[in-house]
């Protein structure tokens, strides 16, 4: 695909996540400036989240050297998925229903007055981690980040892979347990993202704590309601059932990496996200393992899984190739919903 933008330019970067908006100017060498963050308005509907957007990215060109403003190119917008990159909508993002077919690329475009290109978070961070982070120089390479949700990027042969729906590389929603299981954000039950996201953890704790099982968690929600990290920390404090819920999603992330090997035969799996970052070698390890003990031998002997580079702005970083990569490329500007 052709290149678009010049050696020189900057480019915008929004990140919009269930919780924060963050935004930047990205330079050419992957450094940031002018980053802004606020919560994401999701009470005030879709309006509110594009005005808090447009706000932060016009603060961020606000305090930019006029010699650096002068090279602002484009934005890359990075969001919660599933999205259409095509049309620059955010589609059906689970438990978010004020962003459903927001047509979030057109609107920021019209209020910023720079071309916009949208592209779920997951593929914007691969993206990064291939420019900048653990993925250099690959071209098979899936990005993970397991955090409140789990969802993933499958990089093939020098580019990242779409589908005709934009929506390939959703690799949380593959389902682990097919009759049952925890129920996952999404509507479906079984699924990876419910078993070892952080958000999938505080529901399996909830269960547990209804049904009595915990002292440890029920001592934790008389302060607050319960997340994935108290789980996690319960391991820790030696509860027997956060023990379990732990020991279960590391299992069940390690079984999909064996599938992930085999279907894929990529040559990393690069993690990220909070819980899997907290968790650090205690997460990768038994993945290692069952990769090492029950994946094909050859896709087994050649992959290598590990921890991301780029931490919490790889959202942000992953806009210049993004941009790089679309920018006054026909096909991301013929079916844009503007507003």
């Amino acid at each position: 695909m052709a290149r678009g933008a010049s050696p020189d330019a900057v480019v915008l970067a929004l990140d919009l996540g269930g919780t924060q908006i963050r935004a930047a100017a990205i330079l050419p060498t992957g450094g940031r400036l002018g980053r802004r963050a606020a919560a994401t308005p999701l009470a005030g509907g879709a309006a509110a989240v594009y005005a808090a957007s447009a706000d932060l990215l016009r603060g961020v060109i606000a305090d930019l050297p006029a010699g650096v403003r002068d090279r602002l190119v484009a934005v890359g917008i990075s969001s919660m998925g599933p999205v259409d990159p095509w049309r620059g909508l955010v589609v059906d993002p689970p438990n978010v229903v004020a962003l459903r077919n927001a047509p979030l690329a057109g609107e920021i475009e019209a209020r910023v007055g720079l071309p916009a290109y949208l592209e779920r978070d997951t593929n914007v961070a691969a993206l990064a981690e291939h420019w900048l982070g653990a993925a250099r120089g690959c071209r098979d390479f899936m990005y993970v980040t397991v955090s409140t949700g789990l969802g993933g990027s499958i990089y093939r042969d020098g580019s990242l892979m779409l589908g005709p729906d934009g929506t390939a590389g959703e690799v949380g929603h593959v389902c682990l347990i097919p009759d049952g299981g925890p129920r996952c954000g999404c509507g479906g039950t079984g699924h990876l993202e419910a078993i070892s996201s952080g958000s999938g953890l505080a529901n399996q704790a909830r269960d547990e704590l209804a049904a009595g099982r915990s002292p440890f968690l029920a001592i934790r929600a008389k302060a607050a309601p319960l997340t994935g990290r108290d789980v996690a920390e319960g391991e820790l404090a030696d509860d027997a059932v956060c023990t379990r819920l732990m020991e279960q999603a590391r299992r069940a992330f390690a079984i999909a990496c064996v599938g992930w090997v085999n279907a894929f035969n990529p040559e990393r799996i690069v993690v990220g996200g909070t819980v899997a970052d907290r968790q650090g070698e205690r997460w990768l390890e038994p993945a290692r393992a069952a990769v090492a003990g029950t994946a094909f031998h050859s896709p087994a002997r050649r992959v290598r899984i590990v921890r991301s580079e780029l931490g919490n702005d790889v959202g942000l970083a992953g806009a210049w190739p993004l941009v790089e990569e679309r920018l006054e490329t026909p096909i991301w500007r013929e079916r844009l919903v503007r507003p």
